[in-house]
């Protein structure tokens, strides 16, 4: 199905935001009814699709240097569904998916947090006031907070201890093909689901330690364990205060306050939590030497200062 984005929405800086693992490029494979026409929409692309916002005068991203760049694809892995998306035309929001429109409403329509204004975020930034912020939000507009499975970001946020990207997601890789459930995408490809807390209990401490955990081994069987016999409630914590998730998760072995936000923003979608690692203690102490405006960003404090960790983390060259 094609649909059309009129919101902030890039593939290529959410997957390099730091919160979602299981991204990658893929092919980009666009048969001839797929491909949009010039100046048309979702229904002239030769779908009936739907469209998610105002419309293509207001998408918000200009894509590459002629304002649509070339058709790119993604493969997202996320719990045990697997996606297909390909970026068409960026200048016009158009995108190309290889679920049904069920699907899409079902999953990964919420998945993709679409139904928050991300612009309208962005547009609470003075460039007067905060010109530094808002020259960042304008710089990483695109990026957007996923709605992902809170047992997944909880062990993929343990995971990311002391790893950088690469490693991660290796780990996560490989966790997922050594208990997870194998199944074939779209495509014909095999991949493998995100295994659930009964398959990561149940793997010997051999058998987790081949995955690469190092020390984190223990901290993942105990996650999994706390869950399992009801220790802590994942999917409670997402009905409860940004305050109250925290600290149960910090209840658990081996997650500290850094993990729980991750957790709390990430797999909980508690906009309000607010991660702080080496580069955003930068920012604030280098930007924010009298305090960062909280109360003016709240609720969405995270996702304003997002934007400058990125723009940050690439000019000091992490990525």
């Amino acid at each position: 199905m094609i649909t059309q984005i009129s919101d902030d929405f890039d593939l290529e800086k959410t997957a390099e935001s730091g919160q979602c693992f299981r991204w990658e490029k893929a092919k980009t494979a666009i048969s001839a009814a797929h491909q949009p026409a010039a100046g048309a929409g979702p229904a002239a692309a030769g779908h009936k699709g739907k469209a998610d916002g105002a419309g293509p005068a207001a998408a918000g991203h200009k894509g590459k240097a002629d304002g649509a760049g070339s058709p790119y694809t993604y493969r997202i892995i996320a719990g045990n569904a697997c996606l297909y998306i390909t970026a068409l035309d960026t200048g016009k929001g158009l995108y190309d998916l290889d679920c049904t429109e069920d699907q899409y409403s079902a999953f990964w329509h919420g998945y993709f947090d679409l139904d928050e204004n991300y612009r309208r975020i962005r547009e609470r930034i003075d460039p007067v006031k905060d010109p530094f912020l808002r020259e960042a939000a304008d710089q990483e507009k695109g990026i957007r907070i996923l709605r992902q499975d809170p047992w997944e970001m909880l062990i993929t946020f343990i995971i990311s201890q002391n790893k950088n990207i690469p490693g991660i997601r290796r780990c996560v890789e490989s966790l997922a093909q050594t208990c997870g459930d194998r199944k074939t995408d779209s495509r014909g490809i095999p991949y493998y689901s995100f295994p659930t807390p009964q398959q990561v209990a149940s793997l010997s401490e051999e058998a987790l330690a081949e995955c690469r955990l190092g020390y984190r081994c223990k901290y993942v069987k105990a996650a999994a364990d706390a869950v399992l016999t009801e220790k802590i409630n994942l999917e409670a914590l997402q009905a409860e205060d940004e305050k109250t998730a925290i600290a149960s998760l910090t209840g658990l072995y081996g997650v500290g306050v850094k993990v729980a936000n991750c957790v709390s923003l990430f797999g909980l979608h508690h906009v309000d939590a607010f991660p702080i690692d080496v580069w955003v203690k930068r920012i604030l102490a280098e930007q924010y030497p009298d305090g960062y405006p909280f109360e003016q960003y709240s609720p969405f404090k995270p996702s304003l200062l997002n934007y400058r960790d990125q723009t940050c983390q690439k000019d000091r060259g992490r990525k």
